[in-house]
């Protein structure tokens, strides 16, 4: 509750100096982590490894208290040598050395307790490196080295490193769209959503899976991670999709594959999307950012969408199949329908109307969202009064004859409404704390970036390999976000891959904003991609699946995930952007959008292996080529005969799918 308080009323009206926020805010971040996740899980409940949490808490204090009290003018009288520690740049003295690597093994720490060993450990790789760069080979960069005391000054002291721009997006974007998320699934968004869902696609064939799509991709828009997506609403979808006639493996790889695609879905999103507005040259708005994903979004999900009614169709009416997809779902919609959740539909629209309202008016998008989350706030606990005074009336009205008169319900009132507020305040904390605590450990990598100069070498390097080809500068980019996204939240892979490997693509003559896009695609994409599928890890958990079935089913399902990218970056209208990164033509906008959902579809039907009966091998092999020519040739007018082919030889096989089964 404190955490969330100090980020609504310091991002709103500032009072401390920005190393300072930034202080107490990793320093309450961290503390959460220590009393949150344990050195181990075995030794939980260990009263000495606990008492080892509380002196390590001890540390977080005083480090980072030892930050805030040498920088914050408040605490002047207690400057050492009279200066603050900024002032002290290049001259710190012994005490700020000591306290600045505690400092760095305490963020090592928590990130290791709350997101696993990968991000530590590439840390401490980036810390040899700045220490011992001039030992490095040629191909490692080498560099002549720096001491302990300035890398120490370097990734924690000052604000180049764990208190620099990673921190910064986290504290002044994502903790507060992660409470917005937090505070909209506990005033009933969540049921709401899966409701509504549940009303669009009705007892269609495939519904179950048609809403798990639908709900994941709204409820990952509000949670921006994967994982957290696919274990709360995969709960529900899953074990409906299986009871409709869906393999374990094929309902766990459809929730998380949509789950996967929620943080790409405006006007949320995940933290990617705000740490863009801090790295993308020209400087964009969040406005532009919602506006740009929102095509890419619709591609995404109308592809899957038809990827799973062309599946269920095909298991619908493939031979041995014993369950009836379509009968299973009006049997669970009438068991699980209810009423329209009105007030909950109410919350859900006015806190979307007011961040959109608010975005257009000019505001930023922290105060966009502190006004979102107010109207939420207002509206439920408005709600909550009224239903208390109504309860109320109905017990005055029982006991009216009664010597027994009601007392103490306005006590509970005040009780429940103060606990309406604390808890999305603690959920929120304990969902983004492990995000601040990789958010600093990134810091420290950002810092030796900075400090040896590698951030520029990299690109140089690799610009020669690609300088050609885009398309192999984007497969080694795609390869290299996905492998690094494996063992990293995606927000903290978009940042790595953005600073070090993202010039090289401007350099190429990308639109900036369809380079940022292009590695925060992959970057969810990675939460699907096998061996290290996490979302698909949670999914397999809940469907009682293989781990391996279900990555590999979800990879498949994400299958245009992976071609969007290419896509955009090709062709930078479906980011509502022009080749200058200008205001296209809707013209322009229509025919790339028009072509890729063409694509889309087509590539719906090769994956599924069918549309009017089911495709042969050759059939999806020609329409899975079409798609990826709508998808990747250029939308000239020179080339406008080579889509028209691929199109009319798109419709003759389905045409000759659709009299093959006419003729059965």
């Amino acid at each position: 509750m404190l955490l969330c308080l100090f980020i609504l009323a310091e991002v709103n009206y500032p009072q401390l100096t920005p190393q300072s926020e930034l202080a107490v805010f990793a320093m309450l971040g961290l503390i959460v982590v220590f009393l949150r996740y344990p050195i181990h899980p075995r030794f939980a409940n260990n009263r000495v490894f606990r008492f080892l949490d509380v002196v390590l808490i001890g540390g977080v204090i005083v480090c980072f208290g030892y930050v805030l009290s040498q920088t914050e003018p408040i605490f002047h009288p207690f400057w050492l040598d009279g200066r603050s520690l900024g002032d002290r740049a290049g001259a710190e003295l012994a005490l700020d050395y000591v306290i600045g690597g505690i400092g760095l093994l305490l963020i090592l720490e928590a990130t290791r307790r709350s997101i696993g060993v990968t991000l530590p450990l590439l840390s401490l790789v980036f810390l040899l490196y700045a220490g011992f760069g001039q030992f490095m080979p040629d191909w490692l960069f080498p560099h002549r080295g720096y001491s302990v005391q300035r890398i120490v000054s370097q990734t924690f002291l000052h604000s180049q490193g764990a208190f620099g721009i990673a921190l910064r997006v986290m504290f002044t974007y994502v903790f507060l769209f992660v409470l917005f998320g937090t505070l909209l699934e506990r005033t009933g968004a969540t049921n709401y959503v899966l409701d509504l869902a549940r009303r669009v696609f009705g007892s269609s064939t495939g519904a179950p899976a048609k809403v798990a799509v639908l709900s994941s991709g709204m409820m990952g828009s509000l949670s921006g991670s994967a994982v957290a997506n696919t274990a709360t609403t995969g709960t529900f979808t899953i074990p409906l999709m299986q009871r409709s006639g869906f393999q374990p493996a094929i309902a766990g790889g459809i929730e998380a594959a949509a789950s996967s695609g929620g943080a790409l879905v405006p006007p949320i999103m995940g933290a990617a999307a705000y740490m863009m507005l801090e790295i993308v040259e020209p400087a964009v708005t969040y406005l532009e950012i919602i506006k740009a994903a929102l095509l890419p979004a619709i591609l995404y999900y109308t592809g899957m969408l038809c990827i799973v009614h062309f599946a269920a169709i095909s298991r619908k009416h493939g031979p041995g199949t014993h369950h009836n997809p379509k009968e299973a779902a009006e049997d669970e919609w009438q068991e699980k329908s209810g009423k329209v959740l009105t007030l909950q539909g109410g919350i859900f629209l006015s806190a979307f109307v007011t961040l959109i309202g608010v975005l257009l008016m000019g505001a930023t998008a922290f105060r966009a969202v502190s006004w979102s989350l107010l109207i939420v706030v207002a509206i439920s606990l408005l709600d909550f009064v009224i239903r208390r005074i109504r309860g109320r009336q109905v017990i005055t009205e029982r006991h009216r004859d009664s010597d027994i008169a009601p007392i103490g319900v306005g006590v509970s009132d005040l009780l429940k409404g103060i606990n309406f507020l604390i808890s999305p305040c603690e959920r929120a904390a304990q969902s983004g704390v492990s995000l601040i605590a990789a958010a600093a450990c990134v810091g420290i990598i950002l810092g030796v970036v900075t400090l040896t100069g590698i951030g520029g070498k990299l690109p140089s390097v690799l610009l020669p390999l690609a300088s050609t080809n885009l398309m192999l500068a984007l497969f080694f980019l795609m390869v290299s976000t996905i492998i690094l996204g494996m063992g990293l939240p995606s927000s903290v892979c978009y940042l790595l891959m953005a600073i070090l490997v993202g010039p090289v693509l401007l350099d190429l003559g990308v639109v900036s904003l369809a380079a940022h896009f292009f590695i925060f695609y992959f970057g969810m994409m990675s939460m699907v991609t096998p061996p290290v599928a996490l979302a698909a890890y949670a999914a397999s958990a809940i469907a009682g699946s293989g781990i391996m079935a279900t990555g590999f089913a979800a990879f498949r399902f994400a299958l245009v995930g992976f071609a969007l990218p290419y896509a955009f970056v090709l062709r930078p209208g479906l980011l509502w952007l022009s080749e200058s990164g200008d205001a296209p033509a809707i013209w322009t906008v229509f025919v790339d959008f028009s072509l890729t959902l063409i694509g889309t579809v087509i590539l719906a039907t090769a994956i599924a292996g069918y549309i009017f009966n089911r495709l042969s091998f050759w059939m999806r092999c020609i329409l899975f080529v079409a798609a990826l020519v709508l998808f990747f040739a250029p939308t000239g007018m020179q080339f406008v005969w080579i889509h028209a082919i691929v199109v009319l030889t798109s419709v003759a096989i389905f045409y000759f799918n659709f009299t093959s089964r006419s003729s059965d």
